[in-house]
C-alpha cells in the first residue's frame, strides 16, 4: 500500500492545508461505556469529514502528472465528492460529481458551493458510480474511484495523528463505507508496529464486507437501505476486502436505531454533531461495551455532515 515515508509525506501535504484534527478522551463517554474513550474528530476538517485528506493527495498528484485532461468525474453520497471538489478547486481541475437521486440536500449544496458540477442519477451509490463511469467515457473525463492508493494514504493521516497523539490504544473502531478509512488505519498501525486491535463497523442494513468475510469472497448486496448514507455500499472493493480480511479482528454491524442513539450520545456527551457514518464506530462500541470494559478504546467520528431535517426526524424525535 504505502511506506512510512510516503505516509509522512502525505501528512505534510495535508498539514499544509489544515493543521489536522484533535483527539480527546471524553469523560462522559468513559462513564457511559466503562472504558477510556478517545474520539478522533474528523468532523473538524475543512469539509467536515475525513475524506478531504485523500482528495488533497489524489488531486495534487493528478495536477503534477497532468493527466486530468478535461477534468475528473466520480460518484459519492457526499463526503468523497466534497473532498474532490475542495481539492480540485485548489489545483484548478474541474470536478463532476454524480450522486444518487434523493441524496443529502445539504451535501449536494456543499459540493456545488465548492465548485463541483453535480449530476443526480440512480437509486443508490453503486448506480451513481456506474453512471459516472459512463460520463467519463462520453465526455473524456478521468474517472476518480472512491478507493485508490492516493486516497488510502491520504486518509491514513488521521490514523497517524491519532496513534501518535493518544496513549497506546487497545482497540480502535473504524466505520467501513468502501474501505479507504479502515485500510489506511490498518496499514498505519502495522507500519508503527502497534498491537492495537482494529474493529470494522458496518450498517446492519448494508453489510457487504461482513457478508464477504463470512463467505470468503466478495458478496454484492441487492440493497443498502440505511440512513447512514456514508455506509450505504452494496458492492465491496476487492482490494479493500483483502486488506480488511487480513487486518481486522472482526466486523460489527449496527442497525440504524443504534446509530441514531450514538448521534444523540455524541451531542449530549461531547456537544459534537455526527452524521450516521460518523457515529457508527461509537454505536459499535456501545454495543460491545462489556467487551471493551476497562480498556483504552479509540473511535473515529469520521464526519459531521448530517442534514438538519434528517437529524430532526431520525434523532430529535426519538
Amino acid at each position: 500500500m504505502f511506506t512510512l515515508d510516503e505516509l509522512e509525506d502525505a501528512l505534510r501535504q495535508v498539514h499544509a492545508v489544515f493543521p489536522g484534527t484533535h483527539q480527546y478522551a471524553w469523560p462522559l463517554l468513559a462513564e457511559r461505556v466503562g472504558a477510556e474513550v478517545w474520539v478522533k474528530h474528523e468532523n473538524q476538517t475543512p469539509t467536515g469529514a475525513f475524506k478531504v485528506r485523500g482528495g488533497l493527495i489524489h488531486l495534487a498528484r493528478l495536477a503534477r502528472d497532468g493527466v486530468a485532461g478535461a477534468g475528473i468525474v466520480s460518484a459519492t453520497r457526499g463526503n468523497h465528492g466534497q473532498s474532490l471538489a475542495f481539492a480540485g478547486r485548489r489545483v484548478g481541475i474541474p470536478v463532476t460529481i454524480v450522486v444518487p437521486e434523493g441524496n443529502s440536500v445539504e451535501k449536494n449544496a456543499a459540493m456545488r458551493a465548492l465548485g463541483a458540477r453535480l449530476v443526480e442519477h440512480g437509486a443508490d451509490f453503486d448506480a451513481a458510480r456506474q453512471h459516472a463511469m459512463r460520463l467519463a467515457a462520453e465526455e473524456g473525463l478521468l474517472f476518480a474511484p472512491s478507493f485508490h492508493p492516493d486516497l488510502v494514504v491520504g486518509v491514513a493521516t488521521w490514523a497517524l495523528e491519532l496513534f501518535r497523539a493518544a496513549p497506546p490504544l487497545d482497540v480502535l473502531y473504524v466505520p467501513i463505507g468502501l474501505g479507504s478509512g479502515i485500510c489506511g488505519a490498518i496499514r498505519t498501525r502495522d507500519l508503527l508496529g502497534l498491537a492495537t486491535e482494529i474493529v470494522g463497523v458496518q450498517s446492519a442494513h448494508a453489510p457487504a464486507y461482513a457478508r464477504s468475510l463470512e463467505a470468503g469472497r466478495p458478496v454484492t448486496l441487492e440493497s443498502a437501505d440505511t440512513m447512514a448514507d456514508g455506509l450505504a455500499v452494496r458492492v465491496p472493493d476487492p482490494a479493500a476486502l483483502e486488506i480488511i480480511r487480513e487486518g481486522v479482528s472482526r466486523i460489527v454491524t449496527v442497525p440504524d436505531h443504534e446509530v441514531a442513539e450514538a448521534i444523540r450520545v455524541y451531542w449530549t456527551d461531547t456537544h459534537n454533531l455526527a452524521e450516521g457514518a460518523g457515529a457508527a464506530a461509537l454505536a459499535a462500541l456501545m454495543r460491545e461495551k462489556d467487551r471493551a470494559a476497562g480498556r483504552r478504546v479509540g473511535v473515529v467520528l469520521s464526519g459531521g455532515n448530517i442534514d438538519l431535517p434528517v437529524f430532526s426526524r431520525w434523532v430529535g424525535a426519538a
